[in-house]
C-alpha cells in the first residue's frame, strides 16, 4: 500500500480526503504510483500527467521525504519510506505569480 497526499483541486475531483491509499504491483517508481493512483480514481486522468506524453502538468510538484522528485525520471525507484507506506508521496500545486 502507497499513501498519496493530494493538493485540493484534485481531492474535490476524485472526491476523497487529503490521502488516498492505493495498491502497487512491481518497483515502486513515480510512474506505477501515478499508473495506480489514475486506475483506481479515473477522473485524475489527464490532470496529473499529459494523455499522450505522459509528462506532469506544468503546474504540480511532486515531493517524497521532504525532496522534490518533480524533475527525476519517472522510473526510479521512490524512497523506501514512501514504498512502507511510514511516508506519503506528495503531489503539490505549484504556486506562480509575483
Amino acid at each position: 500500500m502507497i499513501r498519496v497526499a493530494l493538493p485540493f483541486h484534485l481531492r474535490n475531483l476524485a472526491h476523497v480526503g487529503t490521502e488516498v491509499e492505493i495498491d502497487v504491483e512491481g518497483p515502486v517508481t513515480q510512474r506505477s504510483v501515478l499508473d495506480a493512483l489514475e486506475a483506481k480514481y479515473p477522473m485524475l486522468r489527464g490532470t496529473i500527467r499529459d494523455h499522450v506524453t505522459q509528462q506532469r502538468r506544468p503546474f504540480l510538484r511532486f515531493f517524497a521525504c521532504q525532496e522534490d522528485l518533480s524533475l527525476e525520471s519517472p522510473d526510479v525507484p521512490l524512497p523506501e519510506a514512501v514504498a512502507s507506506a511510514a511516508e506519503p508521496y506528495l503531489i503539490i500545486g505549484a504556486i506562480a505569480g509575483g
